[in-house]
């Protein structure tokens, strides 16, 4: 039987293996910060808290882990080995260096031999890539270091944030906003740079952002 220690352990080692705090995982799901504390894992009269279903779904969906991915790293921490070992090795760049020639297909996908790679749990598409930001061109949304995995074959809603190449060869991230019969609008993290359009005739390919290191 799976214990309050057991599920909090297994938390927290999730955390680690994406290099994030418990509160950095709380964020990144939309939580309050304070929700994976310890703090609040015991409650005033002492009594055991346990994890609320909706903060488990709402970091597993954000992580991109399944749950039954999830549950097997409970089992394997409850038998004493270490858990989460789950996802793979996905092609990392700098955004700097993403609109070198040879890097991506025509729809987007990474191709080459001029990646590094970075291991991200819980991960099962085999055409995702990672962007690893420089520079605070971004700010607040994306800092320098943080790295972007990227879903080329993702459904884009309005809102998502996105990559987008051009046929010029500039990589864009940006946050999708509509689309017409010849364009597409697009916001800007930084709030200080205009919101920008692009005939869709210049857009090699767009691919959805899926998560953030940071």
């Amino acid at each position: 039987m799976l214990t309050h220690q057991d599920i909090w352990r297994a938390l927290d080692t999730l955390a680690e293996k994406f290099a994030m705090s418990p509160s950095a995982m709380a964020r990144q799901a939309g939580l309050d910060p304070t929700t994976f504390n310890k703090s609040k894992r015991m409650g005033a009269d002492g009594k055991a808290r346990w994890p609320s279903t909706e903060s488990l779904s709402k970091v597993l969906n954000a992580l991109g882990v399944s749950f039954e991915d999830f549950a097997s790293g409970v089992a394997q921490n409850k038998a004493g080995r270490l858990g989460m070992a789950m996802g793979a090795n996905i092609p990392l760049i700098n955004l700097s260096q993403a609109g070198h020639e040879g890097l991506f297909d025509e729809i987007g996908y990474p191709i080459g031999e001029d990646w590094d790679e970075i291991r991200i749990p819980g991960m099962r598409d085999d055409h995702l890539f990672s962007l690893q930001i420089s520079g605070d061109s971004l700010l607040p949304i994306l800092r320098d270091g943080d790295r972007v995995v990227v879903s080329p074959g993702g459904n884009i809603r309005q809102g998502d944030r996105v990559v987008v190449k051009t046929r010029s060869g500039e990589v864009l991230i940006k946050t999708f906003g509509t689309m017409r019969a010849t364009k597409v609008s697009l916001e800007a993290l930084n709030p200080v740079h205009p919101k920008r359009d692009l005939p869709l005739n210049d857009i090699q390919w767009m691919a959805r952002i899926v998560w953030v290191s940071q």
